[in-house]
């Protein structure tokens, strides 16, 4: 069963004014490690989840994406104790395509497409998709998330001060699929690249503590360790 995927980084005696800095360096890792160079969207909740949005801006993909320094100066010049900070950025992941789109989809597409009928294949290209399903370099977006000291309560103690949602953590089990070597060798490669930019945001926005994490507490270690066949 699919679970959501989170990665959560805190920081010794953080100060608020420091907060921007961290947000920038972790965005910033993405583009050497399967991500975007630049940020999708951001947004500045109030308070708690429940609260509407007191700044929203969708940039967009390509050229019209937002640096991350600029993405963060614009949200986080609303610096609040009691906001959180949310920043959406592309990456890109090995994915099992069936029926003409990979079997976890993307929250959001990251290139434009033509339209639904333009796009649309023919009807024994759509078959033969679902019968022989291929692997794709398929993007997803990213949400990286600071959070204030006094947001929902205090929440960074558990979340992180900032915490990274990677979405679903199928395409680093494929459960559902037959791993015959090259799918076993994509899979890897999801995890290698998850691990190493997992290294690259913790050293480069100084972090002392980091935890990879999912949503209904299961090891994605011992997990992929089964998928695998692998022995500890």
């Amino acid at each position: 069963m699919p679970d959501t995927l989170y990665l959560s980084l805190w920081y010794p005696n953080l100060r608020l004014a420091a907060l921007p800095g961290k947000l920038a360096a972790v965005l910033s890792a993405f583009a050497a490690h399967g991500g975007e160079a630049r940020v999708y969207a951001a947004t500045v909740w109030p308070v708690s989840w429940s609260e509407a949005p007191v700044f929203q801006r969708v940039y967009g993909h390509g050229a019209r994406a937002a640096e991350p320094k600029q993405a963060v100066d614009e949200a986080l010049e609303l610096l609040h104790e009691d906001y959180a900070y949310d920043f959406q950025i592309g990456w890109s992941l090995w994915e099992l395509e069936r029926g003409g789109r990979p079997a976890e989809a993307a929250t959001a597409d990251l290139s434009p497409r033509p339209s639904a009928r333009a796009d649309s294949p023919a009807r024994d290209d759509r078959e033969d998709a679902s019968l022989n399903p291929r692997w794709v370099r398929s993007p997803r977006l990213v949400r990286v998330t600071g959070f204030g000291p006094l947001f929902d309560e205090g929440a960074y103690e558990q979340e992180g001060h900032i915490r990274v949602e990677f979405g679903s953590d199928a395409p680093f089990l494929e459960e559902e699929a037959d791993l015959e070597a090259v799918g076993a060798g994509h899979v890897e490669e999801n995890v290698r690249q998850l691990v190493e930019l997992a290294g690259a945001v913790e050293k480069e926005s100084g972090a002392t503590a980091r935890v990879l994490w999912s949503e209904l507490g299961e090891s994605l270690a011992q997990r992929l360790a089964g998928r695998l066949g692998m022995r500890n």
